[in-house]
């Protein structure tokens, strides 16, 4: 058993410095440079994923040590804020659903500045597809993270033909394997998923350098404190106000 754990270890931190190393090297400049101009332009980042991948969307929006002009897309606003019933979330249907997409730009408050961060291991699913074609519909940026070599083994599911990677100005590699597990237990038996790992290392790269890189402009980085420290909540609500009806906040 301690094997697999360090073998874990080992495929986790390979693609974490791989990904590290990358940054250092500029790969992700053209998305900083994105979202660090959407913020000046008084834009909000717009992130989005389903189903695991919606722990990148989580890492992105609303968190301490965030950007506080972000907002999070989810499957379940449709329930939330529209008039679905909380039956259509069971199952994988709606995800896989392109036409939940209008709903969703309806019911999520997107403004002409913002930019799109949409992640999805496989890159196919009709709703992440869907997203990402209505925000380039609607004269939007999208920056996309995803499994390169997954999404490369698989056919699209989107009636367009598309895959996420096709749509997105901006690609991100979230270093994941073809099914996302690791390590092999035998009789075609994989445990050790990653793409949650380095999906969120990818987001608090990004949000580390907007934030750097905003500062280092002499302007301070409109970014959360831990709502559970003194005077967190009073620094937080002060910023959230000058996004007031831009971002949501849901439990």
């Amino acid at each position: 058993m301690t094997r697999l754990y360090d073998d874990f270890l080992t495929e986790a931190t390979t693609r974490l410095n791989a990904l590290a190393a990358e940054a250092d090297a500029g790969a992700l400049d053209p998305a900083i440079d994105l979202l660090v101009d959407a913020i000046a332009a008084g834009g909000v980042l717009q992130a989005f994923g389903t189903g695991h991948s919606e722990a990148f969307a989580m890492e992105i929006a609303g968190r301490a040590g965030g950007l506080i002009p972000t907002n999070r897309i989810a499957l379940r606003d449709v329930v939330l804020h529209g008039d679905r019933g909380v039956d259509i979330l069971g199952g994988s249907a709606l995800e896989r659903d392109p036409a939940v997409v209008d709903e969703l730009f309806e019911l999520s408050p997107v403004g002409a500045a913002d930019v799109f961060l949409i992640a999805s291991n496989s890159g196919v699913n009709g709703s992440i597809v869907g997203m990402a074609l209505k925000a380039k519909e609607t004269g939007h940026k999208v920056i996309a993270v995803t499994s390169i070599q997954h999404t490369d083994a698989v056919e699209p599911k989107h009636p367009s033909g598309l895959k996420l990677r096709d749509i997105a100005d901006i690609v991100i590699d979230n270093k994941a394997p073809y099914g996302d597990a690791t390590l092999d237990l035998g009789d075609g038996l994989r445990v050790g998923a990653i793409s949650s790992i380095t999906a969120a290392f990818i987001a608090q790269l990004l949000t580390i350098a907007v934030s750097e890189r905003i500062a280092a402009s002499g302007t301070t980085p409109p970014v959360y404190i831990s709502a559970n420290i003194p005077g967190g909540d009073e620094h937080n609500k002060a910023l959230e106000d000058l996004y007031k009806d831009r971002i949501s906040r849901t439990a």
